[in-house]
């Protein structure tokens, strides 16, 4: 606490700065940054030379203002954006916290916080920096924190301070005279983990995340609690993980940067030519003009020549419209917010609708190819139900007789304390309970003591518990209504109501659950001092750590669990051992001594939690229910339909996996063969993958091609192999990683890519990001990944759509997601409605765009073989600065953001109409050549129709009538007429508002042209508005009307027969179904299909669980003095847990209820 020494150290101050400009710099930064893409810099080129006059025939305005408009609401975004990110860093900033400074509390900014400071904490606040906790209002120290900030978990998590420093409490002169030293590792991202030491009276205490209150969180149930500030600022581990989100770019944007490098070179091919030909032009006639248009000094024909292409650039860069990507992200934005306004994606029993939270990757949803599905929380519900159990080797809770009738529910009136939400239908289990039978007892009592839940109870035995995971909350429930009542908790002990009787168990030792070790365990000692272990875990753990005299009871339960694993329950086996009171006290001797060490600590526990779980007695096995989703089945069934194949990434167990894929109908009975590979080694899974398809090449078959904005991007595709029928391929965790080795990578893809589904179990967070970087690199296809819990952020980050299901595990996944919504069946609307629109309205919208932008430019070219190759514009000045930012802008968005081809219901009715988005057809290299061929017969068309009919020709009154300015009135007004009547055949949905833009937007043009033709605006802006007169002495004749009609009619007739005849020998899928669609009625919604259950025995194993905060519940050394009172751990009503109740045991009974009428 020595403010001056510590900042002599250089520690980062508690300032965060999230923002990206200030006042001074974000002009320059923001124009630097916006001239970094490559069409901005292109354009400010363009303007740079317009503002040359030997080369320009352009004004500069017709660069200049739709640059600045498009970098000025580029700029205003990134302002706003800015503006609230400031607003943000200032209100967190400029938040007050008592800060210990000379000896007394003060009130000081956060900002003002440095490391080595000491502050004070009080009920309801945020957490000012990472600090380390000293001491507490609460008994035993404990605080009370919600870590919604940080991991979007509702439920609240127990710290608790050294013994040491929790003597020092509220003692201001205590807590001023604190001297000690912290070690600790560097500033890092690790939420969960922190290793240190504090040095304090020559005592060296551990230090862990369990005494960390970590920047973000929220103190809750705390009177008020003292930290010493560890990390400020950008140090802490909240700022750590604010790291920049992976930049997503679509097929599209890919796609459109090689045919913007494409237009380049063919903008360079055609200025080059004009180029050539004005060279030729002036050696050969332009030498008979210098008697009267005198060349400038200086400049000959070779240097003219060089002129011209350069002007020519300026003259046809229209071909690569800047209005292009600000329509594009306009587009995109307005396709997000239909996402958003979607009544049939909105869950009203959360309150949450879909959330597009990345508008720029809207039609990426109409191309997915490959599904990658976490199955926990996202095709089930993560709410879990109690269902049966083994115990002492009998099976119980058998919920439906022969005839199918329920059999009346248990009463557990006899229980005060039941949960009266809790069903069970087998009574021969309570009767064990209550007849005292010893095996049934044990195995309840292990339930009600080896777990980490925390429980509430705001009145006289109204209890709640809140727990780690959905599961565990489950049996903590059903221990509590068979008679062993889970009712408090301190670190030293565990109250547990024992059929009515109270007993108190003293709390020696948690031995927490991991990922690598798949169980927990508890060390109680009970109220007559025997010592005994209680563990539960995955059963291929807990069946190898038993004592040799369980064997035939482990085969009678081995049996129970695979026809658990048949109905796709979830299971956990439960075992215990009695322990030696000298053992105890060497064993917990040499625990203390891991737990400080530096060097290997978790390495070291390891050990000691492996030699202690050893010869226990096996007690039964539980079975819980983790039920389907609803629509799930259904939903995969249409995905399916749509010829996109769905793989599932789960961290179950095979069996558990493999009937929850039977349930889902992604494997189905009907199927030829379902493979497993299972092998634990490189050679052994090798033969196994080949054994799918024998006769298959030894090597798959790769194409390598290349790809990438200048070709220089090597890309290998795996190709498809076919195969007679549909295959399902099961893998496990152990299998995979020696799969997704170099030399079996291609092999796996290979094997996967020929079945209809893939289900990989038992995979880490990290292997479900390898597969999915493995099939987006080899298989050059769109992919989706779709999750709802933290183990699934790096699997949706590395796909191309992440989405994010708000479920029962916390906000991680849809914090990460592109997308998000509350239930898996949303997913067919998301990618079958919206997806495929938004697909169809992007590629409508390029393929118009560059028709109308193509022919319009085009018509430059033709006119230069009429003007010498002089860079002269057919157009008015004024019409080449409006055509794309005024006249044509409104009609092509009505176009992009309304077309439908057929309604939602057809879509859903009919999944085939998505194929088309995966292969890519609507919009690709071969349509953009068609679309420029198209745009060269128009401008043809256009300019040559309207040259030979005003070619000689004069006016009713006898005036000549073919100079320059009407010929560009009449080719203009051709063009726009035109471009609009390719709009109404490409727009098969109409709306008002199409409507109205296209009307508008001609009647807009001809007000503008009159105005700017007039008198007036010639007297008053004599140079700016030359046309004087034009459009009243042109417009006015007949002869003008006709061509202008027949114009329209040559470019729109050969198009309007080319569709008819297509339509009448290669109609598409899309065609079928409008056709369809006219006919008949809108179809009904599609009913709900109960799908068979189906009856099968494999052996299944799940073992759901995070990694535990098993040490937080206990305290070895701490000795409480005076009255214990009964914690309260949820005092605060306000707090989202108490209102939301996330962890909500249901049973399917009571679901059927609330569902009905």
């Amino acid at each position: 606490n020595d403010r001056s020494f510590n900042l002599s150290h250089g520690y980062a101050n508690n300032a965060i700065r999230t923002s990206k400009y200030s006042i001074f710099t974000f002009l320059p930064l923001n124009l630097f940054e916006q001239f970094r893409r490559l069409a901005n810099a292109y354009f400010l080129f363009l303007l740079i030379l317009q503002l040359i006059p030997q080369i320009s025939s352009l004004s500069w305005f017709t660069t200049a203002v739709p640059l600045v408009f498009v970098l000025s609401i580029s700029a205003v975004k990134d302002a706003n954006d800015d503006i609230n990110r400031h607003k943000c860093d200032r209100q967190v900033n400029n938040r007050k916290v008592d800060v210990l400074m000379d000896g007394q509390l003060k009130n000081e900014k956060w900002m003002n916080v440095q490391v080595g400071d000491i502050v004070k904490l009080e009920n309801n606040e945020f957490v000012t920096a990472d600090l380390l906790l000293l001491s507490s209002s609460e008994p035993l120290n404990l605080v009370y924190v919600e870590t919604a900030e940080l991991d979007g978990e509702t439920n609240l998590k127990v710290k608790q301070a050294l013994t040491a420093t929790g003597e020092l409490e509220d003692n201001i002169e205590a807590l001023a005279a604190f001297n000690g030293e912290v070690r600790c590792e560097p500033p890092n991202n690790r939420l969960d983990k922190f290793k240190g030491t504090l040095t304090m009276n020559d005592d060296i205490y551990a230090l862990d995340n369990d005494k960390m209150l970590l920047r973000g969180c929220t103190l809750r149930n705390t009177e008020w609690c003292f930290g010493l500030v560890i990390f400020g600022g950008p140090d802490t581990k909240l700022m750590q993980n604010s790291g920049k989100s992976v930049f997503k770019r679509t097929s599209i944007d890919h796609l459109m940067n090689i045919l913007v490098l494409c237009i380049f070179g063919f903008l360079g091919f055609m200025c080059a030519i004009m180029a050539i030909l004005n060279a030729f032009w002036e050696a050969s006639e332009g030498s008979l003009f210098t008697v009267f248009l005198p060349r400038e000094a200086g400049i000959d024909a070779h240097l003219s020549s060089f002129l011209t292409f350069w002007s020519y650039v300026i003259i046809l860069n229209t071909v690569v419209p800047i209005s292009l990507y600000v329509s594009m992200e306009v587009i995109r934005l307005g396709n997000s917010f239909f996402i958003n306004w979607d009544r049939k994606m909105y869950y009203p029993k959360n309150d949450t609708p879909a959330q597009a939270r990345t508008t720029t990757l809207s039609e990426e949803l109409g191309q997915i190819k490959y599904i990658f599905s976490d199955k926990t929380g996202t095709l089930t519900q993560n709410i879990m139900t109690f269902n049966k159990c083994s115990i002492n080797g009998k099976a119980y809770g058998e919920q439906l007789c022969l005839r199918k009738q329920m059999i009346t529910l248990v009463d557990f009136s006899w229980n005060n304390l039941a949960d009266p939400k809790f069903s069970f239908h087998d009574h021969s289990l309570v009767e064990m309970v209550r007849s005292g039978n010893p095996e049934t007892q044990e195995f309840f009592r292990l339930l009600s003591l080896c777990h980490t839940v925390m429980p509430e109870e705001k009145k006289e035995g109204e209890l709640n518990y809140q727990a780690q995971s959905p599961d565990e909350g489950a049996l903590v429930t059903a221990a509590r209504n068979f008679g062993f009542v889970f009712r408090s908790r301190t670190p030293e002990t565990i109250t547990v109501i024992e059929m009515g009787k109270q007993v108190i168990y003293k709390l020696l030792a948690v031995l927490d659950f991991n990922n690598v070790r798949k169980r927990m365990s508890v060390i109680v000692r009970g109220p007559e001092g025997k010592l005994t272990l209680y563990c539960k875990g995955a059963d291929t753990i807990i069946l190898e750590r038993l004592d040799p005299s369980c064997n035939k009871l482990m085969k009678l339960t081995t049996n129970h669990l695979n026809e658990y694993a048949g109905d796709g329950l979830r299971t956990l086996a439960l075992a215990y051992k009695d322990l030696d009171e000298s053992y105890m006290k060497d064993w917990t001797q040499r625990h203390h001594e891991a737990s400080i060490a530096m060097e290997e600590r978790e390495e070291k526990l390891d050990e000691l939690y492996e030699e202690i779980e050893k010869d226990m007695m096996l007690l039964g096995a539980t079975a819980v229910e983790d039920k389907l989703q609803d629509g799930v089945p259904q939903t995969i069934e249409q995905l399916a339909k749509a010829d996109i194949k769905i793989w599932v990434l789960t961290g179950d167990k095979q069996e558990t996996a493999e009937n929850i894929g039977y349930s889902c109908n992604m494997l189905r009975e009907e199927m030829k063969d379902v493979f497993f590979v299972s092998a634990n080694t490189a050679e052994g899974v090798k033969e196994e993958l080949l054994k799918m398809c024998p006769e298959a090449a030894e090597e798959p078959s790769v194409t390598t091609s290349r790809g990438g904005l200048f070709w220089v991007e090597k890309m290998e595709t795996v190709q498809d192999e076919k195969v007679d029928g549909e295959y399902g391929l099961i893998i496990n965790g152990h299998s995979l990683a020696f799969a997704l080795e170099k030399n079996l990578r291609l092999e796996l893809l290979r094997t996967a890519c020929m079945c209809q589904t893939v289900i990989c179990c038992r995979v880490t967070p990290l292997q479900k990001a390898q597969v999915v970087q493995l099939v987006k690199k080899y298989k050059q296809a769109v992919t989706l990944a779709i999750g709802d819990g933290a183990n699934d952020v790096s699997m949706i980050k590395a796909a191309h759509i992440g989405v994010g299901i708000s479920g029962q595990e916390g906000m991680q996944a849809v914090l990460s997601s592109d997308f998000s919504f509350a239930q898996f069946r949303y997913l067919q609307r998301l990618l079958l409605v919206h997806g495929r629109w938004s697909y169809i309205r992007m590629c409508k919208f390029l393929g118009y765009f560059f028709y109308k932008n193509f022919t319009f430019t085009l018509m430059h070219f033709w006119y230069a073989f009429f003007c010498g190759f002089s860079a002269q514009t057919v157009y008015d000045e004024w019409f080449i600065t409006f055509y794309n930012t005024i006249y044509t802008a409104l009609p092509v968005l009505g176009l992009s953001l309304f077309e439908q081809d057929v309604n939602d219901r057809w879509s859903l009715q009919h999944p085939q109409l998505y194929t088309p988005g995966q292969k890519n057809q609507y919009f690709n290299k071969k349509a953009f050549v068609r679309c420029v061929m198209h745009s060269c017969y128009s401008s043809l068309i256009l300019f040559f129709i309207p040259w030979a009919s005003m070619h000689d020709t004069v006016r009713d009154d006898g005036k000549d009538i073919a100079d320059y300015q009407s010929f560009a009135l009449l080719a203009q007004t051709c063009l726009l007429i035109v471009v609009f009547a390719q709009l109404f055949l490409d727009t098969y949905y109409w709306t008002a508002i199409n409507q109205l833009f296209v009307w508008a937007s001609i009647a807009v043009y001809f007000a503008i042209t009159f105005t700017m033709y007039s008198s007036g605006m010639f007297l008053i802006f004599t140079s700016a508005f030359p046309f004087t007169g034009t459009a009243r002495n042109s417009l006015n004749q007949p002869n003008v009307w006709l061509t202008i009609f027949l114009s329209s009619l040559l470019c729109v007739l050969p198009v309007v027969a080319f569709r008819f005849i297509l339509i009448q020998l290669r109609p598409t899928i899309n065609d079928e179904v409008r056709a369809k669609a006219r006919k008949e009625a809108l179809p009904a919604p599609a009913p709900r299909r109960t799908l068979k259950k189906r009856i099968t025995r494999r052996s299944g194993y799940a073992f759901s669980h995070s990694q535990g905060y098993g040490a937080l519940v206990m305290s070895q050394k701490f000795l409480l003095k005076g009255h214990m009172r009964r914690l309260a751990l949820f005092d605060h009503r306000d707090s989202p847990m108490v209102q939301n109740q996330p962890q909500h045991y249901r049973t399917i009974t009571e679901e059927s209820e609330s569902q009905s009428p």
